[in-house]
């Protein structure tokens, strides 16, 4: 049996005061990097809270924070006060917490070694004071590090997520992260294939760039629920730059639906 400090003991019992009031917690992970993990993180709070869905958005990758970009935060400041940290307001109801907006970006290398990382994450879940939320969506780095395994032995009743591309490489990659979600025994909420065909943008039509089918087949194989495809449209790269979700921008297109679908996917298969 692992031996508990009192100070983790005190922080785990904090954690769980904050956790208790959030309905649905869900840790979004990807075997490996380039699959567009946050872009999915990014767009299913976005979905939940543009449906009135008081929502929360915690970025633990420590090593490569990207969710403050894509949502137009970056040079924001996660303040504090006697309570704890209070999340920075995207929207009324979403608001966004990443080491980037509590760190300078020149100090994360120094940081964020060895035992430190682990340690950083159970402090943000500890101190963020999220209030009462409908969703709290975790976006973790990729891999099966210290990032989820801290979020898996810290927030009871996290479900995963599991981002894939079709090509094959991605799918044995995720294969592993399933075994890791598995053994920490973390629920499955289902696994979603992103970029999975390029809408064309003179005629809209559908182009198999990364081929099709790999993370739905995956889903198959290991019994758990396939939550969707998304298109890649090339406005979805741009509209990261500059730092607005693509979701508000163009919520009819083929990639705009599949977020919104998903979303609905996931909020019926947990209430």
């Amino acid at each position: 049996m692992p031996i508990e400090f009192p100070e983790d003991a005190a922080r785990k019992a904090k954690t769980r005061e904050a956790m208790a009031a959030v309905r649905h917690k869900l840790l979004v992970m990807s075997g490996k990097g380039g699959v567009g993990k946050s872009t999915v993180s990014v767009h299913l709070a976005v979905a939940f809270s543009s449906k009135g869905r008081k929502t929360g958005l915690l970025d633990v990758d420590l090593h490569g924070p990207s969710i403050p970009k894509m949502l137009g935060l970056l040079g924001r400041r996660v303040e504090a006060d006697p309570e704890g940290l209070r999340p920075i307001p995207y929207s009324p109801y979403l608001g966004v917490v990443s080491m980037a907006n509590i760190v300078d970006e020149r100090d994360a290398a120094v940081i964020w070694r060895g035992p430190r990382k682990g340690a950083a994450i159970r402090q943000l879940l500890a101190d963020v004071r999220w209030g009462p939320l409908d969703y709290l969506i975790i976006d973790a780095p990729p891999g099966t590090g210290d990032e989820p395994l801290s979020i898996a032995q810290w927030v009871p009743g996290v479900r995963a997520v599991v981002v894939t591309t079709p090509q094959q490489v991605a799918v044995e990659d995720v294969r592993r992260s399933l075994r890791f979600i598995t053994k920490v025994a973390i629920p499955i909420a289902g696994v979603v294939e992103n970029m999975s065909g390029l809408v064309c943008p003179h005629c809209g039509k559908e182009i198999e760039l990364f081929g099709k089918g790999g993370g739905e087949d995956l889903a198959r194989d290991w019994g758990v629920p396939f939550l969707g495809r998304i298109p890649l449209d090339p406005a979805l790269v741009q509209e990261a730059d500059r730092g607005r979700p693509f979701l508000e921008r163009f919520p009819l297109t083929p990639t705009g639906r599949a977020f919104q679908e998903i979303a609905d996917r996931l909020e019926t298969s947990l209430t």
